[in-house]
């Protein structure tokens, strides 16, 4: 997969394109990137990505607070796993967010021979979203090309969106968030000195930095993989405030004891996937109590 920054970069090639910001890359998204891929390739055209980073609503001024469910190179990773031939990650900034639908459109066919253009039925795009679907029909009507609107993908009752799984994941929901992805909600960080207590205690634990724009689970106990150098870890996780040891402290730890795991992994990289919540975090008497209900998550996860 070729990953570009800008249009500037595009070739003049017959290309299928979608447009978004595909945080999660959820079912629904992958919905729509499956269909412009095979599409693409029956028609011998390049099958086109163009995500907008950052989220539009951060730009605007709207949730500055958005944790991502996906930082750029994990959106990268998963968009290339999809089998389309160009990604752009495309800067959204005042400027384009001035432009309209048409206009931004314009600047996409000064780049390529746009053939085809496939959406989501909420998808709209240009200043103020004025170009919902069924303006961007009519406007590739006139500028001569095919406008495709795929409806929601429906887990349950519910139409899987990014909103949908940040909810679930504030809640605790991960195997909710399992359905609405299409695989485990993952965070990746680097494994960085603690406290050292869970070595005292016979059970090490990883404490792991990740980025703070990426969205964390809500405190408690899961059951996770977690992966190493390639390798896969069954994992218990605690996300929280460790209360039995720091209740006054107010910044969430993300820690992860690798079952049947004793080696020094300081520095290194790790990646973890939700699949199941245990329980909320709690306070204990004392540390025997706690390890009491740690060997019980243990032998649950």
């Amino acid at each position: 997969m070729l990953h570009l920054r800008s249009l500037e970069e595009l070739s003049p090639e017959k290309t299928w394109l979608t447009i978004g910001v595909f945080d999660g890359v959820h079912r629904g998204h992958q919905e729509i990137i499956n269909h412009l891929r095979a599409g693409a390739k029956e028609a011998k055209a390049s099958a086109l990505v163009i995500s907008f980073s950052p989220h539009p609503a951060v730009v605007l001024g709207k949730r500055k607070d958005l944790k991502y469910l996906t930082l750029p190179d994990e959106k990268a990773e998963l968009i290339e796993g999809l089998g389309v031939d160009i990604l752009m990650t495309h800067p959204f900034n005042q400027r384009i967010a001035a432009l309209s639908a048409e206009e931004f459109m314009a600047e996409i066919q000064a780049r390529v021979k746009l053939e085809k253009f496939l959406i989501g039925y909420d998808f709209a795009l240009g200043k103020d979203r004025q170009g919902d679907a069924e303006y961007l029909t009519a406007l590739g009507q006139k500028a001569g090309y095919k406008v495709q609107t795929f409806g929601p993908v429906v887990t349950g009752d519910e139409a899987v969106s990014s909103s949908r799984i940040r909810a679930a994941l504030a809640e605790g929901r991960v195997r909710d968030a399992i359905k609405y992805l299409g695989r485990p909600y993952a965070l990746s960080g680097s494994v960085i000195h603690g406290d050292g207590r869970g070595r005292k205690i016979n059970i090490p634990t990883a404490n792991i930095e990740t980025s703070p724009q990426k969205a964390v689970p809500l405190n408690g106990v899961y059951a996770c993989w977690a992966y190493l150098h390639g390798e896969k870890h069954r994992a218990v996780t605690n996300i929280g405030i460790r209360p039995t040891f720091t209740p006054d402290k107010e910044q969430a730890n993300i820690e992860t004891h690798l079952l049947d795991f004793k080696d020094e992994i300081y520095g290194e990289s790790l990646k973890l996937e939700f699949i199941s919540r245990l329980r909320d975090e709690k306070k204990f008497a004392s540390v025997d109590e706690l390890l009491v209900q740690i060997r019980a998550d243990i032998a649950k996860a």
